[in-house]
């Protein structure tokens, strides 16, 4: 419940803001948004492409991504 009201509360301080940007600030914003969702989706290819290697097991990995 908590994680909902601080979604709540920081969509309703950004959809405040938005209102008095600028376009150029807005198209910005998309761009930005764009590159996080990209960028999730490559580490979630990543993921997806370790779990499915053999040649590597998912405790290396993990031991490599903490080191």
């Amino acid at each position: 419940m908590e994680t909902i009201t601080k979604r709540q509360a920081l969509l309703k301080a950004i959809s405040e803001k938005l209102e008095q940007a600028y376009e150029d600030t807005l198209e910005d914003v998309i761009e930005l948004l764009n590159i996080r969702k990209a960028e999730d989706e490559e580490d979630i290819q990543a993921i997806n492409d370790v779990k499915n290697d053999t040649s590597i097991s998912w405790e290396e990995y993990k031991r490599e991504l903490e080191s």
